[in-house]
């Protein structure tokens, strides 16, 4: 059953915003970026034989450690970046470390998210590795971070279109983002759906 955020009318019609509840992880698209996660969280990131397995003695500790043992790991990593849950009346994760992801109660560091050379090679197929390559990885990584937080969120929507007695219309999921302007769901409905929900 899926949530309704928003609807409004139009003439006999109704449009829904509703959040998608029915939604696969965006790690199981086709990825650039690695997301190399440990603990309880490690289900929202990439499998990965990464050995987490020894005593860090604080969030620091982790960050810089942890690092070390996933460019060890790896051997070409080009872009390594700590990624931070915070957890309180909801979940989400950032690779920002300002508040509230550097908060000492509600949040900490659940892994990385890493490109690799080779992972750059593969994605833009080319075989040497600039600077201007690995700058567009670093924009797509942290566009994956976005997507995975909106996810992790349940920031994912869809909309139906009913006539006035219910019936379905037109409906489609899988739009990752509140504002409909900027997920899509605006290329998808008719002006008078988008004027209407605007209101």
């Amino acid at each position: 059953m899926s949530y309704t955020v928003k609807e409004a009318k139009v003439g006999n019609e109704t449009v829904k915003i509703v959040q998608d509840s029915c939604i696969d992880s965006p790690r199981e698209w086709d990825n650039l970026a690695r997301m190399i996660f440990t603990g309880g969280h490690s289900h929202l990131g990439d499998k990965h034989g990464v050995d987490f397995n020894q005593f860090f003695e604080s969030r620091q500790d982790f960050i810089d450690k942890g690092e070390q043992i996933v460019r060890k790991h790896f051997g070409d990593v080009v872009i390594c970046y700590p990624v931070h849950l915070y957890e309180h009346s909801g979940t989400s994760i950032s690779i920002s470390d300002s508040y509230p992801y550097n908060c000492r109660w509600d949040s900490g560091t659940i892994g990385f998210a890493i490109v690799t050379k080779e992972d750059i090679r593969k994605n833009f197929g080319i075989k040497r590795v600039t600077k201007e390559y690995i700058d567009k990885a670093d924009r797509i990584l942290k566009g994956e971070v976005e997507t995975l937080n909106q996810y992790v969120m349940g920031e994912v929507y869809g909309f139906i279109i009913e006539d006035e007695n219910g019936e379905h219309i037109d409906s489609c999921y899988g739009f990752y983002g509140s504002d409909i302007e900027e997920n899509g769901i605006a290329d998808y409905l008719e002006k008078k759906y988008i004027k209407a929900l605007a209101a």
